[in-house]
């Protein structure tokens, strides 16, 4: 597959369609070092890969059901158990965070942030280059400060997503891309 096809084939799978197998440790290994090659003004490497795998994503689901309830002290016993759904959909959950440098001279934390948002994606990329499923979820546990204490953030970093990952279970269907001319504009306009 040339590189342009990989880039224009990629398409999220549904976490409730990502089964057994997930990607191996060395697979994973293999997957999250394509992170390495994003583009990362001032070398900061700001991103931290939380592998969550088989039991340990229970202890995501109920990390998710305690910072709901801290939220919603009245949340229901159907809210909660939905939360608690949510890390059970597939195999494999990588929380890709951002830890956040502070007052750095050079690169503001937007850019460590969009550094690791550019790791994520050649982590997609690889992920289906080896033939795995993979969707990127946020929702507000992404930005829950009981979350990002759980998985051992501070406040000032961030979680870029959950990127849940496994073998899809069922075809997935082309997904029609967007026409790019719709997204281009030349400047200035009278030039």
């Amino acid at each position: 597959m040339t590189v342009l096809n990989t880039l224009n084939q990629r398409q999220s799978v549904k976490a409730d369609l990502l089964g057994d197998p997930a990607p191996s440790d060395v697979e994973l290994q293999d997957i999250l070092q394509a992170g390495m090659s994003a583009p990362d003004h001032g070398a900061i490497r700001p991103w931290r890969f939380k592998v969550i795998r088989g039991d340990d994503r229970l202890h995501l689901a109920d990390l998710f059901a305690k910072a709901l309830i801290a939220k919603t002290p009245d949340a229901d016993d159907e809210a909660v158990a939905n939360i608690r759904s949510k890390p059970m959909r597939s195999p494999l959950i990588v929380a890709i965070c951002a830890e956040i440098m502070e007052d750095h001279p050079k690169v503001p934390p937007v850019e460590q942030i969009v550094a690791t948002a550019c790791a994520t994606q050649n982590i997609l990329l690889a992920a289906n280059a080896k033939g795995y499923g993979a969707v990127l979820l946020s929702g507000w546990p992404a930005h829950d400060l009981t979350v990002k204490k759980g998985l051992g953030l501070q406040a000032k970093d961030e979680i870029v997503g959950f990127l849940y990952l496994g073998t899809p279970t069922d075809e997935t269907r082309e997904k029609k891309r967007p026409e790019v001319t719709k997204y281009i504009s030349h400047w200035p306009e009278n030039s």
